[in-house]
């Protein structure tokens, strides 16, 4: 079965740092694009964050940027998101999804991802 893992969401105080990782299983991601994604309650599924199939080029909604990065490690076929300085506002289901296509450039929106993880809870208690 072809999956993209989410790991690494939980529950943590205003101000502190979690690091979600997404692993790919029954296939290899190592050549689509990937994007970290959230949907807050009531809410539409929003990008977090991008990066392009080589992990040369990333971007970042405005309200993360400064505080989460997002990397990759082909090698492992795993996408991360380090998120530091967490907010309130920055509680979500968080979602990896990869591109439709291999050697995908920057993905903008939830239109351009053929693969969902199943999502990791982060909450933030301020």
């Amino acid at each position: 079965q072809v999956q993209l893992v989410e790991s690494g969401g939980g529950l943590v105080q205003a101000g502190g740092s979690l690091r979600l990782s997404c692993a790919a299983s029954g296939r290899t991601f190592s050549l689509y694009a990937k994007g970290w994604f959230r949907q807050a309650p009531g809410k539409e599924r929003e990008l977090v964050a991008g990066i392009e199939w080589s992990g040369g080029i990333t971007i970042y909604a405005d309200s993360v940027k400064g505080r989460f990065t997002i990397s990759r490690d082909n090698a492992k076929d795993t996408v991360y998101l380090q998120m530091n300085s967490l907010k309130a506002e920055d509680t979500a289901v968080y979602y990896c999804g990869a591109s439709q296509g291999t050697y995908g450039g920057l993905i903008h929106d939830p239109q351009g991802i053929g693969y969902w993880g199943r999502g990791t809870q982060v909450t933030i208690s301020s």
